[in-house]
């Protein structure tokens, strides 16, 4: 049997994408097979697709960290033929054949059945840069971070992962404010919640000093570098900032001075190897309560797979707003 997939291939002359026919043989014989309904477009597929070796180490390979689809084969799982199911995260797309695929192969550990309410697409809407928003808000009030305090900082803010930070702080009532380089893009957030723009050469020049004025409650910090460190320095006392992305850069250069000064707190958010269980719950708040108010609003564009590739240019100039949804059935 065969089925329709996105191929990167390496050669002389670089990496290409292709849409080709697989037999379903290639994806092995263990674990569960699911014929994907949907999938999603996020930066780590962009650096999979075009040869990345810190992503994917071998190639040919087919991308996509997100699908969500119905069972065909169960394998030794907890699941039945014809269930629903979101998987995220652990190897898929990275160095096991993704989700931009019209099937993938498996462990049963690493999926999680669609809650009820929440409709395939939707589910992909938000995605890993879903599930990774809801981990970093989860974090944050964890450690106490409540509206009362004060506003919430969002950087990069209109990318997946901060476009839905953005609309699910505004959802639970929290001051939002949305730090982009992107004029065009300030209407836009307000939509989604925010309550202040913060230019992001602004901020950024500040960010040089050993410590800032105290501005912010907490902070969800997709970049890295020195939009992290100027985030960390204008905490108020005790705040607290989720970092889970190095968009701008992974190194992280800074005094110790907000953390002994003003017991301010850096949490580390990852969504690739977390708990199943923990994946559930997190998706059950993005079906109910966390779901934002206009889903819709956060959706750049629905592909094909035939337009991966132009779509994988444009998210690695950061050109892409919100979130790109993959129709594979």
């Amino acid at each position: 049997m065969t089925f329709q997939a996105l191929l990167t291939t390496e050669s002389d002359n670089g990496y290409q994408n292709a849409v080709v026919e697989r037999e379903l043989a290639d994806l092995g014989s263990e674990g569960v097979l699911v014929r994907v309904q949907w999938s999603s477009l996020n930066y780590k597929d962009a650096l999979s697709a075009t040869g990345n070796k810190g992503v994917t180490r071998t190639f040919p390979h087919t991308p996509g960290i997100d699908a969500v689809g119905v069972i065909e084969e169960t394998g030794n799982g907890p699941f039945a033929v014809g269930d629903t199911v979101i998987c995220t995260g652990y190897d898929l797309g990275m160095n096991t054949d993704g989700g931009y695929g019209q099937y993938i192969r498996v462990p049963a550990e690493w999926l999680v059945p669609l809650p009820e309410g929440l409709a395939p697409r939707d589910a992909m809407l938000m995605g890993t840069a879903g599930l990774t928003a809801a981990l970093c808000v989860e974090s944050l009030l964890d450690t106490g971070v409540n509206p009362d305090q004060g506003p919430v900082l969002v950087t990069g803010a209109t990318g997946g992962v901060g476009s839905i930070s953005v609309a699910i702080l505004a959802k639970l009532g929290f001051r939002v404010a949305a730090v982009t380089g992107k004029a065009d893009s300030h209407d836009w957030l307000r939509e989604l919640g925010a309550a202040e723009i913060v230019d992001r050469k602004a901020f950024l020049e500040s960010a040089s000093k050993p410590m800032l004025k105290e501005q912010w409650a907490g902070a969800v910090d997709c970049v890295g570098g020195e939009m992290l460190a100027g985030a960390l320095k204008s905490l108020k006392y005790g705040g607290s900032a989720a970092c889970c992305g190095l968009a701008g850069s992974p190194n992280l250069e800074m005094t110790v001075f907000p953390f002994i000064l003003r017991g301010v707190n850096l949490l580390g958010v990852d969504s690739v190897e977390l708990p199943c269980e923990i994946k559930q719950q997190m998706w059950q708040l993005l079906a109910d309560q966390w779901m934002p108010e206009n889903p819709k609003a956060l959706e750049a564009a629905e592909i094909g797979l035939e337009d991966v590739s132009e779509w994988v240019g444009k998210i690695l100039e950061g050109g892409v707003r919100g979130r790109v949804v993959v129709r594979l059935a």
